[in-house]
């Protein structure tokens, strides 16, 4: 039997929210709610809105694992720390929903894609795309990557000015499209569309404050976001059909893709095809500009970290390009270990939210059906209790001896069980494959001075980009 996609959800923001006030009431009226800041509070909204992370770290504080806040209209149930992170990703995954969630926020641009879908959908999808991510696939990618990486930093001289935020996401989208989906990102349909430019539009709508995500009509956020849908479609189905008339097919996820299979033999439809590649473009570039961007803001406050991280590159890489095995293998330890405290300190994947699915206990309190429920990351990566001085950026924190120690659920930048991000090893290749292609010839130093903001649209990045000058060895 074949299977089918999930219901469509709802667009409509009102609806959205007055289904979200009834199944309040009704969990109201049975088990209730944990302990919280459960009033009404535009102050507490729009705080959360600008910086989530010390409005959650306040409340683990006062009220413990878990806690109620209402942010805007409705209240969701936070779980904070390591039991709570494997407690939702691992021994009590099917007790919540992702799509049902707030998770399903994102449908109006990704569709139903790995993100956004759950139970048998999500299984299947998810086994026709793992081939993909295979260890040789991944491995393969990195001969695409390079000359990207390359030709990117052709004309980097040293007092060059630059936003490295920008410039990394131009770099990680390209590198999607090509080596993920085998797609000419110097070709018509992706040149005139200019795709970094529609996917920061599109997710600029999840930056805006709450009231305003609600509005619809001429000239809002949900506007401008539905625009740039469309141009990315033109480039994604404009790909999608010219591959099915021509056959032309490659060594890529869209080629995969286009010839699965579902269990009783059934091709995936164009739209299936289209949310799953959005999907993974946006994962795919939007992380990765964010971690590279923050990797080196910390390399550049912490000159003692870059001097030993470019000791390892040069004294195992000889200012060759590194292989596959040397990226991925353990042969570059301070790399690895600079990479993951980044992730540690701004995991992009700051937030899961679920929908409890059925009730549940945790830490002492109960939670009812249908209750919006998410776990924090970011939170959970700055508990003084797990990480001792918790801001600081300490990448011997993952040194084998030190890693051993840490307790299960600690630390979770990719998520954990069955949804743990399917291109985890993609992304890690990417990342350090321009960490150290840059490191080679340069070093950078941030051209600000101020404190770094943080956005939060839906992954986490320099709310103003980070401005850098390009210094060479």
């Amino acid at each position: 039997m074949s299977l089918a996609p999930p219901v469509p959800v709802s667009q409509s923001s009102l609806r959205r929210v007055f289904a979200d006030l009834r199944s309040e009431r009704r969990a109201a009226a049975g088990v209730g709610y944990p302990p919280g800041e459960t009033g009404f509070s535009m102050g507490r909204t729009r705080r959360f809105n600008a910086r989530p992370l010390p409005v959650l770290l306040e409340c683990h504080q006062r009220f413990g694992p878990i806690f109620t806040l209402r942010i805007f209209h409705g209240n969701i149930v936070f779980l904070i720390g390591p039991e709570a992170n494997h407690y939702v990703t691992v021994s009590h995954a099917d007790h919540f929903t992702w799509r049902d969630g707030h998770m399903g926020d994102l449908i109006p641009l990704l569709g139903d894609g790995l993100l956004t879908v759950d139970g048998e959908f999500h299984r299947r999808s998810r086994k026709a795309m793992l081939p993909a991510f295979g260890k040789e696939r991944v491995a393969a990618t990195l001969t695409q990557m390079q000359p990207e990486i390359d030709a990117a930093l052709h004309g980097w001289n040293d007092g060059t000015r630059l936003d490295l935020s920008s410039f990394t996401r131009r770099l990680a989208l390209r590198i999607a499209m090509r080596a993920l989906f085998g797609l000419d990102p110097d070709g018509p349909l992706a040149r005139d569309a200019d795709a970094a430019t529609q996917f920061e539009h599109a997710l600029g709508f999840w930056a805006t404050e709450y009231v305003m995500q609600i509005l619809r009509g001429p000239r809002t956020p949900w506007a401008r976001m539905q625009e740039a849908r469309r141009r990315l479609d033109v480039i994604v189905y404009g790909e999608i059909h010219r591959r099915r008339r021509s056959g032309e097919r490659g060594p890529d996820i869209l080629s995969l893709l286009l010839d699965a299979r579902d269990e009783d033999g059934s091709a995936l439809d164009d739209r299936h095809i289209r949310d799953e590649v959005m999907t993974l473009l946006f994962a795919g570039h939007d992380t990765t500009t964010s971690t590279v961007a923050f990797l080196f803001h910390e390399l550049a406050r912490k000159r003692h970290e870059e001097r030993a991280l470019v000791d390892e590159l040069d004294a195992a890489l000889h200012h060759r390009a590194p292989t596959f095995a040397q990226l991925m293998g353990g042969a570059l330890p301070r790399l690895d270990r600079v990479l993951d405290e980044t992730l540690r300190l701004y995991p992009a994947a700051w937030i899961g939210p679920r929908q409890s699915a059925r009730p549940f206990e945790f830490a002492g309190q109960r939670v009812g059906a249908d209750v919006p429920v998410a776990y924090s990351s970011w939170a959970s990566h700055h508990l003084p209790g797990v990480w001792g001085d918790p801001e600081a950026f300490r990448p011997d924190r993952f040194a084998p001896e030190a890693r051993a120690l840490l307790p299960k659920g600690a630390y979770i930048p990719f998520g954990g069980g069955s949804r743990t991000c399917i291109g985890m090893r993609f992304g890690q290749l990417e990342i350090k494959a321009i960490t150290a292609r840059i490191l080679r010839d340069f070093t950078l130093e941030v051209a600000s001075d101020g404190p770094l903001a943080i956005r939060q649209m839906p992954t986490i990045g320099p709310r103003d980009g980070l401005p850098v000058i390009v210094r060479a060895r």
